[in-house]
């Protein structure tokens, strides 16, 4: 709906945690099996198998976080017979651990980028609020809760669960409370990139809705290949956890002007 890009809300410490979640996450898109292919737009059988089988050991699986049952036959990551060979998992797997794992995985560059987009933006001004390991236990947290509330949801499911969509909607929903006044660009889509400064409460508000509409279905042809629901008990839980924080939360500052052109820049620096 609109393309976030800066707020005005600046920090007072360099957000070292968000940095690092950032460069962990592209390091192992860059390394998962697979990539070089799918980029090039000609992934050979042997390489989807390879994705595949990465995904079976490391991705979160909703059956098996809720009911703990692993597959007896996983993929090996060969190929034959134009399909991916079937055997037995060669390892042990922890499915509390891998929702974990799954955090750091992203099945496209347009899902890494979306996801790196908006930790960047929202995720240092949390970090700053709560403070660098407080940040990097809340991050996590709300991972975790997105992840075992989607599950619950989809307890039979064996599709993989993977991105940090859950734990950066916890960013944003602990950004709406702290932060609601806080002035944030955004590019909307209108004929061309039309540029806004609107504030956060209108920005992350419209989001959450957005993702509960498409959680029912509504809006999407295919709403089962993006966990919507992970993203709304993710914002969920990142509003509950941000919430005893709010009431000594310093107000962002208020730039004056319009909201859009020349006017609409702040009048101090920071």
């Amino acid at each position: 709906m609109v393309i976030p890009v800066h707020d005005v809300n600046p920090v007072r410490r360099t957000p070292v945690v968000t940095y690092a979640l950032i460069g962990v996450n592209v390091f192992v898109f860059l390394f998962m099996p697979g990539l070089s292919g799918s980029v090039a737009g000609d992934s050979t059988l042997v390489q989807t198998c390879n994705l595949h089988a990465f995904l079976e050991q490391y991705a979160a699986v909703p059956r098996e976080l809720i009911h703990g049952q692993l597959p007896q036959l996983v993929p090996t990551g060969d190929a034959r017979g134009g399909g991916c060979v079937l055997g037995p998992p060669g390892y042990d797997k922890s499915p509390a651990l891998s929702v974990l794992t799954a955090m750091f995985l992203h099945g496209g560059w347009l899902h890494l980028l979306g996801n790196m987009l908006f930790l960047l933006i929202f995720g240092n001004n949390i970090e700053d609020r709560m403070g660098h390991i407080r940040f990097a236990l809340f991050y996590v947290a709300c991972g975790y809760a997105a992840s075992y509330g989607f599950a619950l949801l989809n307890a039979d499911s064996t599709d993989p669960l993977i991105g940090a969509s859950g734990a950066i909607a916890g960013v944003l929903g602990a950004y709406l409370v702290l932060y609601p006044k806080a002035r944030v660009w955004v590019l909307v889509p209108f004929l061309i990139f039309l540029p806004l400064r609107l504030p956060a409460w209108l920005v992350l508000g419209s989001w959450f809705v957005l993702q509960a509409v498409y959680s029912s279905g509504e809006g999407v042809s295919e709403a089962g290949t993006v966990a919507y629901a992970a993203h709304i008990v993710g914002f969920l839980a990142g509003m509950l956890l941000a919430w005893p924080l709010k009431p000594g939360t310093p107000p962002p500052p208020e730039p004056r002007g319009l909201l859009f052109g020349r006017r609409a820049r702040p009048r101090h620096t920071w």
